[in-house]
């Protein structure tokens, strides 16, 4: 059982286990935004296992840029080959890093072993291929990270960007 934890703006900072969760609601430093509508047992407590948690105080959290693994990547793009739709898991370089192509995300995408080895080192243009989309550093932000690790529908109102999220509430 997983748990997102809200920062006290209500922006999405990690995932934690649900145990760790409710030692952050025993110990007075969150509060349940959400139920998972489960209960946890010890010996002398039942407590009702939080699905969203919201802390109590502010965090201030560094911004940092995404670093491209390949890891990051199939998840990113869903294991979905760029060039013909189906299941992708290789990295491929847009422009092959042999013709001066750079290894960033602006630059690599995942293909499929067949499309990969066609590409091979070539240039789109030079085998009439296009991009069904522009490549560009993915966000950084929680929010994103966390959609695009976690498919959890109750945690959708709380991943969304939440710039939106907080005019929301205040209006």
């Amino acid at each position: 059982m997983r748990t997102l934890i809200l920062n006290a703006s209500y922006e999405p900072l990690v995932v934690v286990p649900t145990r760790r969760a409710v030692l952050l609601l025993l110990s007075g430093k969150a509060s349940t935004v959400a139920a998972s509508g489960l209960k946890l047992h010890s010996r002398s407590l039942t407590v009702d296992a939080p699905s969203v948690v919201l802390l109590n105080q502010f965090i201030r959290v560094p911004r940092r840029t995404m670093t491209l693994s390949r890891k990051a990547a199939l998840d990113r793009y869903g294991h979905v080959c760029a060039y013909c739709n189906k299941y992708g898991d290789t990295l491929d370089h847009v422009i092959p890093r042999a013709r001066g192509g750079t290894h960033s995300w602006e630059n690599v995408l995942v293909a499929c072993f067949r499309c990969n080895n066609l590409k091979a080192d070539s240039l789109l243009s030079e085998l009439g291929w296009k991009l069904p989309f522009e490549l560009k550093a993915p966000e950084a932000s929680a929010a994103a990270l966390i959609t695009m690790r976690w498919d959890v529908p109750d945690w959708e109102e709380y991943t969304r960007p939440w710039q939106y999220q907080r005019m929301q509430l205040a209006g």
